[in-house]
C-alpha cells in the first residue's frame, strides 16, 4: 500500500499530472485532446503524459512510431491510484 501511496504523491505534486489523469480516467484521448480538454498547455500535457507513462499510470494504445494521434489510456494501476486521490479528495 505504501507503493500506492508513493504513486499518489507523484500524481498530486502536479496538477497537470492530477487533470491528465482525471481527463484518461473518463475514456482514452490524444495530447491535444487532452490539452483542450483540460485548457491547459500540450508542452505540460505531454512531459506529464511520459512522467506517468514511466509511472505505469498511462499507457500508449498505439505503436510507438506513430508521431501523430498518439491515444493515450489509463492503465489499471492508473486507475486505482485515481480511485485513492478521488476517495481521499485530494485532487
Amino acid at each position: 500500500m505504501s507503493d500506492n501511496w508513493d504513486e499518489v504523491s507523484y500524481v498530486i505534486s502536479s496538477s497537470y499530472r492530477v487533470k491528465v489523469l482525471q481527463r484518461l480516467a473518463d475514456s482514452p484521448a490524444t495530447p491535444s485532446t487532452i490539452a483542450d480538454d483540460t485548457g491547459r498547455p500540450i508542452t505540460h500535457i505531454s512531459r506529464s503524459l511520459q512522467g506517468l507513462r514511466e509511472h505505469e499510470l498511462v499507457d500508449l494504445l498505439v505503436s510507438e512510431e506513430r508521431q501523430k494521434g498518439r491515444v493515450y489510456g489509463i492503465t489499471d494501476r492508473g486507475e486505482a491510484i485515481w480511485e485513492t486521490i478521488e476517495a481521499q479528495n485530494l485532487a
